[in-house]
């Protein structure tokens, strides 16, 4: 029905079409509706989950099935192009389809990092700031040729392309600043959780309170990596290192079933899907509440800067000792350095050859449990070896700090134990 006016008689308004609704503005011939879930309790939960079956199920088949940390990245890069290509063919969002993708790009990503840092040998603060930066610009050319970097409008190949790096980006950046701060810190599993899971809430109330819907999402979808695999850790770990004692492929099995059982539910009730013409509003907000709540942001970062700084500072074993450079040892005046001896070097050269043996036997809770044997043993030997021969002990003492930290890593590589505990086992025995 009309309405008349004074002037004339006119239709009624239509509606316009919502982002979802609207066509690709370029790169696609397609019209898509948004590719990726609405942001629920469900979407956080399985998010967490999938990181955390991705971490155990990379390090179950790395170490146990002895596919070694090259040969899992070639296999998941494989399997994430697939799933990747069935993804952009999809016109909507298929949630099997959608967090199958979410876990391949959770576990490559995470083997990148590993690559860059027990193959290459970069530095985990280097790997945290490369990342940082490399999000930084995608994030920008997102946003320049898009105009949005909202996840309701992802609805063209081109938006649904630069989701995807930025999820492969943030998993990576995840994965390195984890590590990292595990490393420095030297935490168990069961405290490692507990950093990602105040700030993780922190930012929740500084949604609630209105920061930047887009920021707050984001932050978020980060932090939910280190999480995930801290809780995988966690749980796999045996009691003696402060876990659970569920096993790699027990938590990968629980997990799993999980993550199919909500994909299932999901499925069926479409209860992460908003109808078209239905799309939430966002949250209220305005840029004097959104500068305040960033503000209180950056605060609970400086915080757990201070956090993580002092737990670093107490921490006096593990990747901190690895990581300290080596004490300076003198001769006394008018002394003259003797060779080592094998006899003088036996208890360690012992202990290093135990190491040798559990890594290769893939018992690598046994060889860490070595390594605690091998650094007290060498400290008990360093005065009178350091009185001997300064110079040949820094070399020797450079060498046990590299076997301990990559034996002790939160996620040891293989290859790399055996390399730093024969290089040792050469030194001791020349």
């Amino acid at each position: 029905m009309t309405q008349q006016t004074g002037e004339q008689t006119r239709p009624p308004r239509q509606p316009q079409p919502s982002v979802a609704q609207a066509a690709p503005r370029r790169g696609t011939a397609r019209a898509m509706l948004n590719k990726v879930p609405e942001v629920t309790l469900y979407f956080w939960i399985i998010k967490i989950l999938c990181t955390t079956v991705g971490e155990s199920l990379a390090d179950y088949i790395n170490t146990t099935l002895g596919f070694g940390l090259g040969g899992t990245a070639i296999l998941f890069t494989v399997l994430l192009g697939v799933a990747l290509g069935v993804q952009f063919r999809t016109t909507q969002y298929v949630p099997t389809v959608y967090w199958l993708v979410v876990v391949l790009v959770s576990v490559t990503g995470t083997l990148y990092t590993d690559i860059l840092t027990d193959q290459l040998g970069v530095p985990l603060s280097v790997s945290s700031a490369v990342f940082t930066l490399l999000l930084v610009a995608v994030f920008g050319i997102w946003y320049a040729r898009e105009r949005t970097l909202s996840i309701h409008s992802i609805n063209t190949v081109p938006r649904e392309s630069f989701y995807w790096l930025t999820v492969l980006v943030t998993f990576a950046l995840g994965t390195a600043t984890g590590d990292w701060i595990l490393d420095l810190t030297g935490w168990q599993p069961g405290q490692s959780v507990l950093l990602p899971i105040a700030l993780i809430a922190v930012i929740a109330v500084g949604w609630r309170l209105g920061a930047n819907p887009v920021l707050a999402f984001w932050l978020a979808y980060i932090l939910t990596r280190p999480l995930g695999a801290n809780l995988g850790d966690y749980l796999g770990r045996s009691q003696a290192e402060g876990g659970l004692g569920l096993g790699l492929f027990g938590t990968s099995l629980i997990f799993l079933v999980a993550i199919a059982a909500i994909v299932f539910y999901l499925t069926r009730t479409r209860v992460d899907v908003v109808p078209v013409g239905q799309e939430k509003e966002p949250r209220p907000t305005t840029p004097r509440r959104e500068l305040l709540v960033l503000a209180g942001l950056v605060v609970a970062a400086v915080v757990a800067g201070v956090v993580v700084g002092r737990a670093a500072s107490q921490n006096t074993g593990g990747a901190a000792l690895a990581e300290s450079p080596a004490p300076v040892a003198s001769l006394a005046p008018g002394q003259q350095a003797q060779p080592l001896t094998a006899a003088d070097l036996a208890p360690i050269t012992a202990i290093s050859t135990d190491i040798r043996g559990l890594v290769q036997a893939g018992q690598q809770k046994d060889a860490a449990a070595r390594a605690d044997d091998l650094e007290t043993a060498w400290d008990n030997a360093a005065p009178s070896l350091q009185a001997k021969n300064p110079e040949q002990w820094t070399a020797l003492d450079g060498q046990v700090d590299a076997v301990l930290k990559s034996v002790r890593k939160s996620k040891p590589d293989n290859a790399t134990e055996l390399t730093t505990v024969n290089a040792l086992l050469s030194s001791l025995t020349s």
